[in-house]
């Protein structure tokens, strides 16, 4: 590899050049153009331009038995399609999936308009072109008038789709998050479905694993009715504004939310919490579904 390495590690692999259909050991070499999985029998060259999707944690069914933490890349060589698995010790991996997506993301530029919503007001913000930078558990949008960043574990739904910004119609993510109790909606238009894929990849990193956390948990209508009373006050509401009959009842109902991590108490009365906000969402996404 002419260019440096930036991650290099032990760890098991898989690809369609090394091995057979187990996973076996293997070093592990990233640079800012392309992965080098090597083992004893072999080596796989994944140019990272060839990269069009990255999953972290989710192995193919056929492989569970045999890898748990792991990031999987799918990549076009040569005009077929391939995918490669890399597993290893948990630092190794937290390292190597942030570098591999501030590889993959190198360079990117997008048209971002930010906030487009607070809450559920539209806001009139206007439309910029910014570059995408990756920090530990954030994004960032830089390079633009109003430069702003996005902690991952803020980030509360997110969705795929087109828009148009600053006069021309792409492939966007529009993503809400948390930002001091409120749900800020930005969207971000990008230049082709690779960078679409792969960013949205990164920014519901944190957010795949929360819904799972919540799958667990099954609202009774009573709670639903609360936690929407509170998500359409702004985030944040006085008892007063969501007492659905006796009040001694509400507080009770309040009390289990806090336990479930779904409600704390804020400035100003209850708070939804971003799992809270969740729930709302998801919810609200059914009925009007």
């Amino acid at each position: 590899m002419e260019e440096s390495v930036v991650a290099d590690f032990v760890g098991r692999v898989h690809a369609p050049d090394v091995g057979g259909d187990e996973p076996v050991t293997g070093r592990v070499l990233l640079s800012e153009r392309r992965l080098v999985l090597v083992t004893d029998d072999g080596k796989t060259t994944v140019p990272l331009s060839g990269v069009f999707d990255v999953v972290v944690g989710t192995v193919p069914g056929d492989l569970r038995s045999f890898f748990s933490d792991s990031v999987t890349l799918a990549y076009d060589r040569r005009g077929e399609r391939r995918t490669a698995l890399v597993e290893g010790e948990p630092d190794d991996m937290d390292r190597f999936v942030r570098l591999l997506f501030t590889a993959l993301l190198r360079d990117v530029t997008v048209t971002v308009r930010h906030p487009a919503k607070v809450g559920g007001r539209v806001t009139d913000a206007s439309d910029h072109t910014a570059s995408v930078t990756l920090s530990p558990g954030a994004i960032g949008f830089v390079d633009c008038p109003d430069p702003f960043k996005v902690d991952l574990s803020a980030v509360i739904d997110y969705e795929r789709t087109d828009r148009t910004l600053a006069g021309t119609r792409r492939p966007a993510l529009v993503f809400r998050h948390a930002v001091d109790g409120r749900t800020v909606s930005s969207i971000a238009t990008v230049p082709n479905e690779r960078t679409l894929n792969v960013l949205g990849r990164y920014i519901k990193l944190e957010y795949d694993e929360a819904m799972e956390e919540l799958e667990s948990f099954d609202p009774t209508e009573e709670q639903l009715e609360i936690l929407v009373s509170i998500y359409s006050a702004g985030g944040e509401a006085d008892i007063a504004d969501v007492v659905t009959g006796d009040v001694t009842r509400t507080s009770m109902v309040l009390d289990t939310l806090r336990d479930e991590e779904l409600v704390v108490d804020g400035e100003s009365g209850a708070a939804l919490t971003r799992k809270g906000q969740m729930i709302v969402t998801s919810y609200l996404e059914s009925v009007n579904a």
